[in-house]
């Protein structure tokens, strides 16, 4: 066995045993999880039962254009996108560092580069998005760990907050000393996402966090009083998307649609509206790239609930 397998082993019994020993430290921040039956709930975001890990490297690099893992690299394609807000969800936080690691295919960390390792930003809408590989599992003892991907949030001016990531039906899960905590300060229910294949095979993922931040008034629950987008299809779209909103009281009424840098980059709506269904046609400009966007509603210039739709020109 390698040597990184040997201390990675030694680190995760230590911390096992150390947990066990010492005091919990009480919650700085919360997350919003999708895999919840209430979809606006705002959940908290738990620190994770193992902390940061033995194979943390400082300074790592910003990703270039989203990507994690180049293209050359190994092991299933995933996407992982969402929002970062505060502790209630009823704002967005913009400039969040969100910095990422896991291992390879082969459950193996680059401990001497940066290879799988960088760090994004939330977006001026404060959605983030980073592309790379399914991590594999390693020996933990006797049984393997999950599949994970380790993260460090920082708001700006506000402290970091550093977890684990996890996917569901995955077998390890059940018998994993971080994974399987369902109460606590490390409950991990809400950082065990799905993911789905689309239609490139790429299995993506949404997460949005909720942390200890400052931010712009943003979306919370004002969808359910004030307006909601209902559909936008087909998702992924080549070259036309429609759009069905509602708005449930008289109001001034913006359909946006902003790319991953938070650039608004189309207005597909600005009138008054009366309370009713509508529909709109977005078709993007022909120098827009292919890419990830998100449809946003904006009622008397609050932002009440957002979409996010990939645009794929000329796919098949």
């Amino acid at each position: 066995m390698s040597k990184s397998r040997n201390s990675r082993r030694q680190f995760l019994k230590n911390a096992s045993l150390a947990t066990l020993a010492i005091g919990l430290a009480p919650l700085t921040s919360k997350a919003k999880s999708n895999q919840t039956s209430k979809a606006d709930e705002c959940e908290k975001t738990t620190q994770d039962y193992y902390g940061e890990g033995p194979f943390y490297s400082e300074n790592p690099p910003e990703i270039t254009a989203g990507k994690l893992a180049s293209e050359s690299e190994a092991g299933t394609k995933i996407r992982i996108t969402g929002r970062v807000q505060n502790l209630d969800c009823s704002e967005y936080i913009p400039d969040t560092i969100i910095d990422i690691w896991h291992a390879d295919n082969a459950g193996e960390y680059d401990n001497e580069g940066f290879n799988l390792r960088g760090k994004v930003k939330s977006n001026a809408q404060g959605f983030y998005m980073f592309e790379s590989i399914k991590p594999g599992k390693y020996l933990n003892n006797d049984k393997y760990r999950p599949s994970h991907v380790h993260f460090k949030i920082t708001p700006p001016g506000f402290g970091t907050l550093t977890t684990q990531l996890y996917f569901q039906g995955d077998t390890s899960i059940a018998e994993d000393a971080a994974a399987k905590l369902t109460s606590g300060q490390y409950d991990a229910t809400h950082r065990i996402i799905a993911l789905t294949a689309d239609s490139e095979g790429v299995l993506e993922g949404t997460w949005d966090i909720a942390v200890n931040g400052e931010g712009l008034i943003g979306i919370g629950e004002l969808h359910t009083t004030k307006g909601m987008i209902y559909s936008a299809n087909p998702n992924p779209f080549t070259s036309e998307l429609t759009i069905n909103y509602g708005v449930f009281n008289t109001s001034e009424v913006s359909l946006l649609v902003f790319d991953m840098q938070g650039r608004q980059v189309a207005s597909l709506e600005q009138k008054r509206l009366t309370p009713e269904k509508y529909n709109a046609t977005w078709i993007p400009d022909t120098e827009l790239p292919n890419g990830h966007y998100f449809i946003a509603l904006k009622i008397n210039d609050l932002q009440v609930h957002y979409l996010k739709v990939q645009f794929n020109r000329g796919a098949h």
